[in-house]
Parts: structure tokens; C-alpha cells; sequence
């Protein structure tokens, strides 16, 4: 090796061939490995301006003047020809890269080592167990200044209560120090060391006019420093402004164990995909447009119990990420200030864990709508997190936000807007394709004989159930058939055999469960049917065309074009089954059925009145295909007055504009059929019987001669009567009467014959007589003639 030295430095020579200088003790060693290694070296040298060695204990006979003990502890030193040839001055930073850990020291100058030698403290040296070798590095890099840097309790001691007192220590102890993510430090409190490390380090946000001055002045260093190994770190430099925040016992979470996985979620197959899509490009499984950041906030809303945690659940065993859940009881405190932390510590934690989930089950409870009446925590609250959103968006970080809510209107709108949680995806009640794919899921699993056929058949008349629901259904199912699968004798319970669903266990649980949403409206309807009703015929043809060929032939009404009829008005005289035939439609169609009474919606209360209207169709429209039965809605849809004097005539016009809304208003009425029934129709306003509103008016009639033979027969079935009784007599005898008034006459009978002997089983023609003179026909001529008038007007 061909040396030359020099003059002011000659315990120095530099290699001809690698440039590298080395001491002279180290010449020949030198050169048996010409060039040294950059990463794994037996011997100390210099080059490009950095240290090759390996790290010492500093031990000085005598202490340094004006130098702190814990100042020693941020001293690296080094000869002082190493720093004159490295062009580092003396309390200058420089970068320590010992194996995978840097730390950032300032160097002082000492003789008491070899030329060669780095040296610290051994206090800093334990700290952050550097041992073996060492590149010792000046920092010419532009230093980022931090706005947060988050720390991580590594020591045994926990962090102070009094953490006022201790963040002032904080800021004092390390302002004007240069820190890089990984680093440890050491804070002396009360004769305790306590030990963090820096797990994240937010920079100034710089504004747009600075990083245009600075792109060009910079230039030249960034492209010095430019290199594709581990050694180029960003560094950051903390200030006296600088936050700390401190997140105690902080360890790797491991991911919870998940109840369901996607396989057991039936019928969201698209927008289980969809959702899917959204997070393997937030946690980076898949590639993306660089320079874009997508949102990484997914908002899923639903009816409750629509199946929004089960979800939740599945994707996060499907991915088997660190899941940080969200809880009130772990975020809200009493004390000022402590529920924003514990929100930040949560955030703090998901970026330490990534790929991570942030789940927020119910987020309008944490977050509701601003208003007056909003306290100011949930201000403080919501404000944090829309910070930290923002936050979490400009990084790089793979941390998902997964909120859920079954009131998706009461949810802030700073939240949803873009940028923050506006990925929203709705979970609809599922239809009945959907039901029949649930059904199946749970199913699968259960010893069961129901055929396709039958799961098909509970899936389509299970109208409006959500999955909490459909699970009901099958755990009332499973009870009924232990009940029906288990005896027992003697107060002992035998087992037959191994127990099984069927079609009779459901057909129980089927009249015990209702939907969620129907719970607080759902009325108990009797066990009317179509053969109850005698004649109608015409009637019962406009029902089915309203409600079944909808349900039955969907594609009947797309192929020509046209839509199903919204709302049938049935009016006529009192007594002609207009009621009962609801009734029979309800049980018949199998579909949800609320009975709406007209006074139900009136209040004294300004605007009540307008929301029970609105709050029945949207229970509708939520367990639709369903039913909005109106009996006497002349009480409510009454023509509208030129003048509106008092203020009852003021709420029922409310209503009823609230009325004309629902039917054909903005808001879809989806599968949602109103029947109206009506003694009255010449008082009901004209704009409620357009059609598009009411598009089927039918005239109930008292009933002919064939409808009465029918009622006749049907009342007659049930009641044992002599042979001397003449059906066809009676017929002829109740010309003008009501279908309600021939139903009378045949009770009235029987009650004569009880009344004649308690004991009495059959009924006779003589007590038929008795009826007729009793019941006698009470609809006016003048009221048939007002009807067949209003006929022949619609007509």
C-alpha cells in the first residue's frame, strides 16, 4: 500500500488506492483488506468525512468544567485531528449508526483514547444497548421541526400522575435536542429514571410559500445526502413549543379472536366486495395511483340490528388486524382535558400497531349533530377527531377507520365530509334473496329437514326481518323443538333422539317474532281471510293487483313500463266489510300491516302531528313490502277550507299536506301500499284522490243477492239450524241490508234461541223471523244515491 502523510496531521495517512485515511498503527492491517468493508470492519478509518470504529466506555481522570452529569450523557467523544480531518466543530451533531439504532450526539473533543476511538458514557450506552460498531456521521441534512413527538414507557417505573409538572420537565430537558423515530431517553424524576422511546415524531406543517423558498436552497444538500440505504434518517429537532405525548405500558396487540368470519354473513356479498376494495387499498394489499391518498374513514349505516358489527367482525378476521375499539367508558372522563388524550393515546396506539382498525360502533353517540343543546365535551370531542382524521389522512400510516350507526342523519356533518369518514356504504333490510342466503348461513350448521322450498317460503314472508331478527326466528324455532323433541316423566327429561328443525318449528316461531322496526306500531290483526268474506269479488281483484302481482310479478309491471298502484280508497256504505276485507288482505298477504287510527296522529304539540305522519311511512318503507292501513280517513284527509279560522282545521291541514308528501313526495315510497277506507269519500280533498296518490277508488256496495247467498253460507256453516230454514228466503228477505246487518241478523237469531232455552243447539226458522223484525235495514236511500252520484263523478 502506497501511503503519503501529512504534514499537519502525521500520525495520519491517506490509501492511494480507497482514500481512506487510518492511523498508522493500522496501515498494514489496511491493507489486507483494501477497501474495508462499510458494513462489518476490523479497524478504524475514515471516509467521505465518516468515522469506521466501534464504540467505548468514556472513562476521563478528571470531569469536564461547566458539564452536568446527565450533559455527559449527550457527549460523544472524539480526538480532536479526527474532528479537524472529518470538518465536524466541536458541540456539533452528529449521527451515531450503530447497527439498526441512531442516535444523535454532540461531540466533544478528548485525548484519552485512540485516535480512532468513539466514546460515551456508559449510562448512554446502556440506554440504548449500543455495542460493536459504529459510523459516526455529521448532519447536513435540513432538520424538520417537531409538533408532537409520541413516546412509549419502555422503563419500570410508570409515568407521573402530576403530568403538568412532568411535561414542563419534558420540554426543559430535551429543548434543542435532535431526535429521530427509535431513540430512548432518560429523564431524571425524584432520584427515578424513566425510560421512553420515541415510537412517532409529527413535523411542522411548513405553508406552501416556505416549501417553495426552500425547495431550490436545500437542493444541493438533499442531493448529497441522497441515499438508498439505511442511513438516511430524518431528523427533528424539538423545541420548547414541542408537545410530548406519553402512552403507558404500550405493547403489540395482538388481534382478538373474532366471533363470525365473512363466510358466516349471508346475503351482502356485493358490498362485503365493495367495502373489501376500500381496505386493501388502505392497508396497501393492493396497488394504487402514487401521490393520491384515498380516504381511510368507511362509515356503514343500517336499520338496528341489520347485522353492522357482525360485519365489522368478519372483515376484521378476514384481514387479522390490530383492532382498537372505541368504548366511552375508555374515552370520556371528568377531568378537563382527559378525553381528548385517551382519544389521542387510541390513535396513537393504531399507528404504533399497523396495519391497524379503529372501530367506532354507534358514532352518533359519540359524535351527534352540533346544536345548541351540545355539551362541551362532545364539542371538545368532536373537534379531536376531526383533528386527528385529518391527521391520520396526510400520513402514510395503514390505520382504517371503521365507524358504524343505525341514524346516520344524527351523525356531524364535519365527519362525513371528504377526506374524513365519507366512504359510507348502507346495509338495507335484506330482501327476500338476501333472507333466503341468511337462512342458509344459519342453517348450515344446525341438524334441520327443511327443503329448499320451505327456507324459500320463510325467507319470502319473513318480510322486513333483519338478520337480529332471523336469528330470533331461529332460536324460537329451536325451542319449539326441544319442547316438541323432549318429554318428560317423572320430572326427568329423555332424550328421543338427536333434535331437529322442521317447518313446524318456524311456523310456531313465525307468529311469535316480528321485526325489530315493527315493535312499537305492530297491532294484533285477526285471523280474517279471503273465504271469510262473502263476494267482493271486485274488491279482492284490486287488492291482489295492488299487493301481490307486485310481490309475485315483479317483472310484469318492468316489462310494460309501469309502476304498482300507491294507495286504494275504499269507500261505501257503513257495514259492507271494508274494514274486515284489510283485515283478510293483511292476513292473506303476509306482509307488515300497520293500522293507523286517524285521532293517533293529531297532537297539541306544533310539528308532532307532521312527524307521527312521517315516522309511520318511514317505518314502511323500512320493513317494506308492507301495509298502511287508514280507516275513516276522511278524519284526517277532510277537504282543505278557504279559510283556516281555527287551529284544528290548521293541524288537520298539516296533516294532511304531510299526507300528499309521503305518497309522491322526494322520498321513494318504495314497496309501500296505503288502502283507505271511507264512509265519506265527497269530503276527502281532490288532490288526495289523484291519481299517482290514490290511483284505485272502489265502491263497496251493499251486498247483491249472490254476496248475501255467500254471507248466508258462510255464518249458516258454523251455526246448526233446522231444516224448515230456508237460505234462499232469507236472501230474499234482506234486500237493502249491509253485509255487517246480515251478520247480525244470524247472531240475533241464535240469541233468540238461547233465550227461549240456555241449553239450545240448533236454531230455527221461528227465531229467523224474530231476527228480521229486530235488525232492520239502516242505510238511507239518499245516502246510496249520494254514493252512486260520486261514481259516476270519478268515473
Amino acid at each position: 500500500m502506497a501511503t503519503k502523510s501529512r504534514k499537519s496531521l502525521s500520525n495520519w495517512s491517506t490509501c492511494e488506492k480507497c482514500q481512506a485515511l487510518v492511523t498508522q498503527r493500522d496501515v498494514s492491517v489496511h491493507a489486507l483488506e483494501c477497501p474495508p468493508s462499510t458494513d462489518n470492519w476490523n479497524h478504524g478509518y475514515i471516509l467521505d468525512n465518516i468515522i469506521y470504529s466501534t464504540i467505548e466506555t468514556y472513562t476521563s481522570q478528571e470531569p469536564l468544567k461547566n458539564v452536568s452529569r446527565d450533559a455527559l450523557n449527550d457527549l460523544v467523544f472524539i480526538a480532536p485531528s479526527t474532528l479537524e480531518i472529518c470538518n465536524i466543530p466541536i458541540g456539533d451533531s452528529v449521527a451515531l449508526f450503530v447497527n439498526d439504532t441512531v442516535v444523535v450526539k454532540m461531540v466533544w473533543p478528548s485525548n484519552d483514547k485512540t485516535l480512532t476511538s468513539v466514546s460515551m458514557t456508559k449510562s448512554a450506552i446502556e440506554l440504548n444497548k449500543l455495542e460493536g460498531l459504529v459510523k459516526v456521521k455529521k448532519i447536513t441534512s435540513t432538520l424538520s421541526i417537531a409538533r408532537e413527538i409520541i413516546l412509549e414507557n419502555t422503563g419500570k417505573y410508570p409515568t407521573p400522575d402530576a403530568k403538568a409538572e412532568f411535561t414542563v420537565l419534558m420540554k426543559n430537558y430535551n429543548e434543542g435536542k435532535i431526535f429521530c423515530i427509535g431513540n430512548k431517553i432518560s429523564i431524571p424524576y425524584y432520584g427515578r429514571k424513566l425510560i421512553y422511546r420515541i415510537v412517532n415524531i409529527k413535523p411542522e406543517k411548513s405553508s406552501a410559500s416556505d416549501v417553495q423558498e426552500n425547495l431550490y436552497k436545500d437542493l444541493p444538500n438533499d442531493l448529497s445526502d441522497l441515499s438508498l440505504t439505511k442511513d438516511n434518517v430524518q431528523f427533528y429537532k424539538a423545541l420548547y413549543s414541542t408537545q410530548w405525548t406519553i402512552i403507558d405500558n404500550c405493547k403489540k396487540e395482538v388481534p382478538k379472536k373474532s366471533m363470525y368470519t365473512i363466510e358466516d354473513i349471508g346475503g351482502y356479498s356485493e358490498l362485503i366486495e365493495d367495502i373489501k376494495d376500500v381496505i386493501n387499498v388502505v392497508l396497501g394489499k393492493c396497488k394504487t395511483i402514487k401521490g393520491f391518498n384515498i380516504s381511510k374513514g368507511i362509515l356503514l349505516y343500517g336499520s338496528v340490528g341489520v347485522g353492522k358489527s357482525m360485519l365489522a367482525e368478519g372483515l376484521i378476521s378476514e384481514y387479522n388486524i390490530n383492532t382498537f375499539p372505541m368504548r366511552g367508558s375508555e374515552i370520556y372522563s371528568k377531568y378537563v382535558g382527559e378525553s381528548e388524550n385517551n382519544l389521542r393515546d387510541l390513535f396513537n396506539k393504531a399507528k404504533l400497531n399497523t396495519p391497524s382498525l379503529i372501530l367506532i360502533e354507534d358514532i352518533d353517540i359519540f359524535c351527534p349533530r352540533k346544536s345548541n343543546s351540545s355539551t362541551d365535551q362532545e364539542r371538545k370531542i368532536l373537534s379531536t377527531l376531526t383533528e386527528l382524521l385529518d391527521d391520520l389522512q396526510s400520513s402514510n400510516e395503514r390505520v382504517l377507520i371503521l365507524a358504524t350507526t343505525s341514524k346516520i342523519d344524527s351523525v356531524d356533518t364535519s365527519l362525513r365530509r371528504p377526506g374524513r369518514i365519507d366512504m359510507e356504504f348502507e346495509m338495507s333490510v335484506p330482501n327476500p334473496m338476501m333472507r333466503r342466503d341468511i337462512l342458509t348461513k344459519f342453517l348450515v350448521k344446525v341438524s334441520h329437514n327443511l327443503t329448499e322450498e320451505e327456507i324459500k317460503e320463510i325467507a319470502f314472508i319473513t318480510h322486513g326481518f333483519v338478520g337480529a331478527d332471523l336469528y330470533g326466528l331461529c332460536s324460537w324455532a329451536t325451542i319449539h323443538a326441544s319442547k316438541r323433541q323432549h318429554k318428560t316423566t317423572c320430572g326427568l327429561i329423555r332424550e328421543e333422539s338427536e333434535m331437529t328443525l322442521s317447518m313446524e318449528d318456524f311456523k310456531y316461531a313465525l307468529t311469535v317474532v316480528k321485526p325489530s322496526a315493527m315493535k312499537e306500531v305492530l297491532v294484533e290483526v285477526p285471523n280474517v281471510r279471503w273465504s271469510d268474506i262473502g263476494g267482493q269479488n271486485d274488491l279482492k281483484l284490486k287488492l291482489k293487483q295492488a299487493v301481490e302481482w307486485p310481490l309475485k310479478h315483479p317483472e310484469a309491471f318492468t316489462r310494460l313500463g309501469i309502476t304498482p298502484p300507491r294507495g286504494i280508497l275504499m269507500f261505501g256504505p257503513p257495514g259492507c266489510s271494508k274494514t274486515m276485507i284489510a283485515k283478510a288482505l293483511a292476513t292473506e298477504s303476509k306482509l307488515n300491516f300497520l293500522n293507523i287510527k286517524g285521532p293517533e296522529l293529531f297532537s297539541k304539540w306544533v310539528g308532532e302531528s307532521e312527524k307521527a305522519v312521517r315516522e309511520i311511512f318511514r317505518k314502511a318503507r323500512q320493513v317494506a313490502p308492507s301495509i298502511i292501513f287508514i280507516d275513516e280517513i276522511d278524519a284526517i284527509g277532510g277537504e282543505r277550507q278557504s279559510s283556516s279560522a281555527n287551529s284544528g282545521s290548521n293541524v288537520q291541514e298539516r296533516v294532511l299536506a304531510q299526507l300528499l308528501t309521503e305518497l309522491d313526495g322526494v322520498t321513494a315510497l318504495g314497496n309501500v301500499t296505503l288502502v283507505a277506507a271511507t264512509n265519506r269519500p265527497d269530503r276527502i280533498d281532490k288532490a288526495l284522490l289523484r291519481p299517482g296518490r290514490l290511483d284505485r277508488i272502489v265502491y263497496v256496495p251493499l251486498p247483491d243477492s249472490e254476496t248475501r247467498l255467500e254471507i248466508f253460507n258462510i255464518k249458516l256453516k258454523r251455526m246448526p239450524v233446522t231444516e224448515d230454514v230456508n237460505v234462499q228466503d232469507l236472501v230474499e228477505l234482506t234486500e237493502g241490508y249491509s253485509g255487517a246487518e246480515v251478520q247480525a241478523i244470524c247472531h240475533e237469531a241464535a240469541m233468540k234461541a238461547l233465550e227461549e232455552n240456555l241449553e239450545a243447539t240448533i236454531v230455527g226458522k221461528e227465531h229467523f223471523k224474530a231476527a228480521l223484525s229486530i235488525v232492520t235495514p239502516r242505510t238511507s236511500g239518499s245516502l246510496i244515491r249520494m254514493y252512486k252520484n260520486y261514481t259516476n263523478m270519478i268515473i
